[in-house]
């Protein structure tokens, strides 16, 4: 019994590692791909490590606000942040908000999972890729401009990373066909169930009892309605409607950390 334990621990230790990975090729551009290769039984185990990614994606853009505020103002600091984001992430969950904007204008569910996988932006998809980068441009620079970028990015990354894990652990995959969030459906909630933890541990840890949790209901709420949609709307959820829950829950946790600075 102990040489299997002995065993085992290793084997288990060494999944645990892949779906870290898997976590790190799937939300960034970072080339660890080419030094690993990853499967979808990785990805499937790797939500549990996405809000450590997201607190990384997120110190990256606080950072770059944080450093450009000064010699070149808080709105160039910002825009330049969010630049340097979506360099890191490849526009994953832009793309992902702007398929399912576009498929708001569907009449039927068919109609809007095939307006999913379109590669071309209607105009629904580019109003919501204009008014997300606005709405995160102007969050970043009032928050740069108080100093306090760098701490609400990385409770904002955390929590928006979350998102997606928690709705694709709580609905079913929409199509029948396998797609880019098959994977992360199969992860099971008890994966769910740690990312949220860990999530919200960080934004208590680095924004205070108060402010975290008031940032983690933010994007619970966000997430919540979200799911609502998708459930109603597609039966389920697809890769596209997860990325979309990342922007959006991020927007909601940035709006609310300059809504409590303002009130203060």
């Amino acid at each position: 019994m102990i040489g299997v334990a002995a065993h085992g621990a290793p084997a288990r230790a060494r999944r645990e590692l892949r779906a870290a990975a898997a976590a790190v090729c799937f939300l960034t551009r970072l080339p660890l791909g080419r030094a690993l290769t990853v499967d979808g039984d990785d990805l499937a185990r790797a939500g549990s490590a996405f809000p450590l990614v997201g607190t990384a994606v997120g110190a990256s853009i606080g950072a770059v606000a944080l450093l450009l505020v000064h010699p070149l103002g808080a709105w160039l600091a910002a825009v330049l942040a969010l630049a340097a984001g979506t360099l890191l992430t490849g526009a994953l969950h832009l793309d992902g908000l702007a398929d399912s904007a576009d498929a708001l204008s569907a009449r039927s569910r068919e109609r809007a999972l095939e307006l999913m996988r379109d590669h071309a932006i209607g105009s629904y998809g580019g109003a919501a890729l204009v008014l997300d980068l606005l709405l995160k441009a102007g969050a970043l620079t009032a928050l740069a401009a108080k100093g306090d970028v760098l701490r609400v990015a990385v409770v904002a990354g955390a929590l928006s990373r979350a998102a997606p894990v928690l709705l694709a652990a709580a609905l079913p995959y929409a199509r029948t066909d396998a797609g880019l969030g098959t994977s992360l459906t199969q992860g099971g909630r008890g994966r769910a169930a740690v990312a949220v933890v860990l999530a919200a541990g960080i934004a208590v840890a680095v924004a205070g009892a108060g402010d975290g949790a008031v940032s983690a209901a933010a994007a619970a709420a966000v997430t919540a309605l979200v799911g609502l949609g998708c459930r109603r709307r597609f039966r389920g959820v697809t890769g596209d409607t997860l990325g979309a829950t990342v922007e959006l829950s991020e927007i909601a946790v940035l709006l609310t950390a300059v809504g409590m600075l303002g009130a203060r």
